[in-house]
């Protein structure tokens, strides 16, 4: 193909297939620089991903502080064109803080492991509204906790998102939240029912929930003595293919990045839809089993690692 007239780009210096053009060493070297600057801004097409990251443990140290690199490596992601948001076991009370310092604004978060599904209505102030809420009756659930843990403390999520205590806890956010009494937290449906028990190990609690089974409710263990338990069949997977939908993104242009037993819903939906599933290597043995990768712990910068390579 000819070059148009005036075409002065260095493809267009280059001789017609079959010729040779004698040059100088200087005008050679010319040409080849020029090649490589437009080779280098020449932008890279690359299929957009769902790329979903877990708080605790994964993007956050134990001391609340981020992950090394992680901003930045977020950052490079949506430089790149994916879609960077959250799924959490958090409530929305305790997330908001963690976008803005992530420096996000996604059209979605999913909170309370999947129970919640927020969209965005205002990114320059953060501002979510309730998109999507599942509930179930908490009575049968705690009441039976409660027998085997009376001195634990419980805390419950509304669908509005108010929460309920029984008694305070240093982990937990309590903003807006409100102290009541035991029978009043199952007086109402409820998106997720949280009970943790600082005197108990963690594999007591998961001897705990096998021994009692915990029927018609999904729940997780967290790394502490910590149980969340959300609707039957609800979990941050159930969440995250609602916003996959919505957001017109193949199945398999998703990746997932957690630490905890919370995530293996998460890890389950995005594999079986030919998606990547990362475990932090600090997770639990049969987190990083069910993941598809494992990279390096939060301490070293995990996620970045993985961000950074795509």
């Amino acid at each position: 193909m000819t070059p148009a007239a005036g075409d002065s780009s260095a493809e267009a210096r280059l001789p017609d297939t079959g010729e040779v053009d004698l040059v100088t060493p200087e005008a050679a070297a010319e040409v080849v620089e020029e090649l490589a600057r437009e080779t280098a801004a020449a932008p890279t097409v690359v299929a957009r991903l769902l790329i979903v990251l877990d708080i605790d443990g994964t993007v956050l140290l134990e001391d609340e502080s981020l992950s090394p690199g992680v901003v930045e490596a977020v950052e490079h992601a949506h430089r790149t064109g994916h879609e960077v948001m959250i799924a959490t076991g958090r409530s929305w009370e305790g997330t908001r803080g963690i976008l803005r310092a992530l420096a996000i604004a996604p059209e979605f978060v999913v909170c309370s492991n999947g129970a919640v599904v927020l969209k965005r209505v205002d990114p320059d102030d953060l501002q979510y509204e309730r998109w999507h809420v599942e509930t179930f009756d908490p009575r049968e659930v705690l009441t039976l906790l409660r027998g085997h843990l009376p001195e634990a403390r419980y805390l419950v999520e509304l669908p509005d998102g108010t929460r309920l205590y029984t008694e305070h806890l240093d982990d937990w956010n309590l903003l807006h939240a409100r102290k009541v009494p035991f029978d009043e937290l199952g007086a109402q449906r409820v998106c997720r029912v949280v009970v943790v028990a600082p005197e108990q190990e963690e594999q007591d609690f998961v001897d705990l929930v096998a021994r009692i089974g915990l029927h018609h409710v999904s729940y997780a263990v967290g790394w502490t003595a910590w149980l969340d338990i959300a609707p039957q069949g609800v979990d941050k997977g159930t969440g995250l293919d609602r916003v996959r939908t919505e957001l017109g993104i193949d199945p398999a242009h998703v990746l997932v990045i957690g630490d905890g037993r919370n995530d293996l819903g998460m890890f389950r939906w995005a594999l079986e839809n030919g998606g990547r599933a990362v475990a932090m290597e600090q997770g639990p043995q049969e987190v990083r089993d069910a993941a598809g990768e494992i990279t390096a712990s939060v301490q070293a910068g995990g996620v970045a690692a993985v961000l950074r390579a795509l």
